[in-house]
């Protein structure tokens, strides 16, 4: 039985189809500052590397940071 917390850091664009795509990236340093973020995703928007089924990517639409807390209570004997 054990507590964790888990961080992931969602990254939120815009495509060219007029829909949104994600990508998520585990555990980010505690310190991420908004305008890291913008730059890494600015970068790749810029770089169109990522063709998605809605066309590329071409705009920021939100960043998070989401924590999860996790409670374990009960843990089944081993076997």
């Amino acid at each position: 039985m054990a507590v964790t917390t888990n961080r992931t850091a969602r990254l939120t664009f815009t495509t060219t189809g007029g829909n949104t795509f994600s990508l998520t990236v585990p555990q980010p340093r505690q310190d991420l500052q908004l305008a890291e973020a913008m730059n890494v995703m600015n970068s790749l928007i810029a770089g169109g590397i990522f063709l998605t089924t809605n066309g590329a990517l071409t705009g920021v639409k939100d960043i998070k940071v989401i924590e999860t807390t996790t409670n374990d209570l009960y843990d089944p004997p081993q076997a």
